[in-house]
């Protein structure tokens, strides 16, 4: 019967190298998840999701709840079954997209009353309600409900929203079903404040989640002002246990993310750029609409073994987007979640081998030179 753990197995400086043990298969870390909102990573089968590398990924309670419902999802055999993915799911808890999609909400301290951005239908939300609906989804991964902070938020307004997700992570904590395998993150607030995430980390702490998120970060604050929350954030997380920071970001994010400590991302950038004809490559950004790629017979990223690169060339993908051919978005896709895959395989190779830092001075080399022919 598996156990969900967390084992620690190098470290380079802050940089960890290390494994996730779940019900569903075991995660190496560093690890980017793969954003399948509402039980699909968008523009892409799950055999190719495989065929990235990707060894968990994320869904969402929010969209889930909303379509099909998440007693539905139960019914038809949980997410696992119905999007063909039996490895790690981690759901978020639905807070960002009350906070950012839906209508007419209404916070208070028993949860969010909003509208459905699709229909208008009525929904609360509270920790306990947000717990069921992963445990019906059969997440891997549970978050606790919290508040995402705003931003900029002054320390007052700061304290006030991550004490009251200090308050709801308890509920969310009693409403866990406990099972072997499954584990629940708690999320440290507290804006760019180091006071409010010390005393976020420390409510938190003594809840004893399987692990912990890093959240409120992302939302406007800018790379230097993130940077500068994980140079602390993450050390006042316990080290046996995996440390999450949520909806980041660019690769240089998840690069220098790493070097503070930090084990496991998600985010929809990759996707959302493969659907607009954005590469993230060895080189830098590409844009595949760029009529300088019109007649370019190269791969788009040498050495990258996704289909768009050992199977076509960069003129082709430009027709494809050219064109609006739907093959384009699933061949940049699936290219872009394999870049970010070998990113972070490459980390874990160099944690290991205790050359972290000369890898991403290195891949940032790359990107400073350039398409170089």
């Amino acid at each position: 019967m598996t156990t969900f753990g967390f084992s620690l197995h190098a470290t380079d400086g802050r940089a960890r190298a290390g494994t996730l043990m779940t019900a569903h298969g075991e995660v190496p870390t560093p690890t980017f998840m793969a954003v399948g909102t509402a039980g699909t990573v968008k523009a892409m089968t799950m055999d190719q999701v495989r065929a990235t590398g990707a060894r968990i990924v994320l869904g969402n309670t929010y969209h889930l709840m909303l379509r099909p419902g998440a007693e539905r999802v139960a019914r038809l055999g949980g997410l696992h079954k119905m999007m063909d993915w039996p490895g790690p799911i981690l759901t978020d808890s639905g807070g960002f997209q009350v906070m950012s999609l839906a209508k007419l909400r209404k916070l208070d301290e028993s949860g969010v009353t909003f509208r459905s951005h699709i229909d208008g239908a009525a929904f609360h939300l509270t920790p306990e309600r947000s717990t069921e609906i992963q445990h019906l989804l059969d997440a891997t991964i549970t978050m606790q409900l919290d508040e995402c902070t705003k931003f900029p938020a002054t320390h007052a307004e700061a304290a006030d929203s991550m004490r009251m997700s200090a308050r709801w992570a308890r509920r969310s904590r009693d409403a866990f079903v406990k099972r072997p395998g499954y584990g629940q993150f708690g999320i440290i607030q507290g804006s760019t404040f180091e006071d409010l995430r010390a005393e976020s980390a420390e409510a938190l702490g003594g809840l004893e989640f399987e692990g912990y998120a890093i959240g409120g970060l992302a939302v406007g604050e800018g790379q230097a002002a993130m940077f500068s929350v994980l140079d602390y954030a993450p050390q006042m997380l316990p080290t046996d246990k995996p440390r999450y920071l949520m909806g980041v970001g660019t690769p240089d994010d998840l690069l220098g993310s790493v070097l503070r400590g930090v084990d496991m991302f998600d985010c929809v950038m990759p996707t959302r750029a493969g659907r607009t004809a954005r590469a993230f490559t060895s080189r830098g950004i590409f844009n595949l609409r760029n009529a300088r790629f019109a007649d370019d017979t190269r791969p788009l990223d040498e050495g990258c073994a996704c289909l768009a690169c050992t199977r076509h060339s960069r003129a082709y993908l430009h027709h494809l987007f050219r064109c609006e051919e739907m093959l384009g978005p699933m061949l940049l896709t699936a290219h872009n979640l394999t870049y970010y895959q070998s990113l972070m395989q490459g980390a874990r190779r160099e944690i290991i081998g205790g050359g972290y830092e000369d890898y991403v001075a290195g891949v940032r080399e790359g990107w400073a030179r350039g398409d170089v022919a």
